[in-house]
């Protein structure tokens, strides 16, 4: 869903830019909050996973494809806060680097890809795990229909932004119809990963897992035949002191291998949005990426005639690219937490 110079007039899409930037300097103060010694490295590792995994095209129709979107995943795994400038970190690479997604369409794209999906996944999220039970199950199925139902909410907000701002006059309904209707299905395996990926974080390490705290059950025990809260354990190594390295490393293996090797079998047909403004006019006003030139446009390392081999080295290179800026900006961010925000809190205690 990444938008193009082109699609959207200068006016609104420079207003989606100050709407944009607004939320990501929000979004700075409130990662203070969610950040602590044990998640911040995580998070770079979450916008290069996001990175990586938003290389692999799937197909969900005839003719058209979709990828992740990453802003439910990026929220439940490391707060909305912390998502928001995830997604933003992964767009500014993309933009830059690869020439995917206009420059001029950053805050477009940060409001629709970042922000929206963040806010309404998390909202959503939070919804669920009040009313479901508190289990580790519990999270994945809340991270599926999280995931599910933000990316149709994406695409209803860039429909409303195309409406305000759109380049072609194209009747706003049939905007709406296609952009819902095929980014449904695309929901459909955003919840799918989101939910596999949530899933196996909580098995090994669901203190790491931002929406997975707070949600222990007390242990009860029957005591006279009425229950009871069982004493607290002391447990012998606390969870908080178990060092993240090994699923950072994971994680990183796991991101490059995505992006250096699966990548090259990935669909190669049109996403939604580009299906979409194909079939209904509104690319008719596209416009030339101001980073075409850049020798990783079109996820490729310019004068690498194999194929294979040039897309391979872009992704690694996109996935490295995105880790050290990411977890500069987390580090930065974790240095200058508030004192207001203790790091160790109720909030880490382990699911049952």
């Amino acid at each position: 869903m990444h938008v193009p110079d082109g699609f959207i007039d200068a006016p609104v899409s420079a207003a989606a830019g100050v709407v944009a930037a607004g939320a990501v300097a929000v979004s700075l103060r409130g990662a203070r909050r969610e950040l602590d010694e044990r998640t911040a490295p995580l998070a770079g590792l979450v916008a290069a996973f996001i990175f990586a995994v938003q290389m692999l095209n799937f197909p969900v129709a005839a003719g058209t494809s979709g990828h992740l979107l990453g802003g439910a995943l990026a929220a439940i795994l490391v707060g909305p806060y912390t998502g928001v400038l995830c997604i933003s970190v992964v767009l500014l690479m993309q933009g830059i680097l690869f020439a995917d997604g206009g420059l001029t369409a950053l805050g477009v794209n940060v409001l629709d890809m970042g922000i929206t999906t963040t806010v309404v996944a998390y909202a959503l999220f939070r919804g669920l795990a009040r009313v479901l039970p508190r289990t580790r199950r519990s999270v994945t199925v809340a991270s599926f229909v999280a995931a599910l139902v933000s990316v149709p909410a994406a695409a209803g907000v860039f429909t409303l932004i195309y409406w305000i701002g759109g380049t072609t006059d194209i009747p706003i309904g049939k905007v709406f119809t296609a952009m819902v209707g095929v980014h449904v299905l695309i929901g459909i395996g955003e919840a799918v990963i989101t939910a596999l990926t949530v899933g196996a974080v909580v098995a090994v390490r669901p203190d790491l897992v931002h929406g997975a705290r707070g949600l222990t059950a007390p242990l009860k025990l029957r005591v006279d035949g009425e229950l009871v809260d069982a004493p607290a354990r002391q447990p012998v190594a606390p969870v908080a002191a178990r060092s993240p390295r090994g699923l950072w490393a994971t994680g990183l293996i796991t991101a490059l291998v995505l992006a250096g090797f699966v990548s090259f079998y990935a669909s190669a047909s049109p996403d939604g949005l580009e299906k979409v403004a194909a079939d209904q006019g509104i690319d008719k006003k596209t416009e030339e990426h101001a980073a075409k030139d850049s020798p990783l446009a079109d996820y490729g390392v310019k004068d690498i005639s194999d194929a294979r081999v040039s897309g391979g080295l872009a992704g690694v290179i996109g996935v490295g690219a995105t880790i050290v800026v990411g977890s500069g900006v987390f580090y930065v961010l974790r240095r200058r937490r508030t004192p207001d925000a203790p790091a160790g809190s109720a909030h880490d205690r382990e699911m049952v």
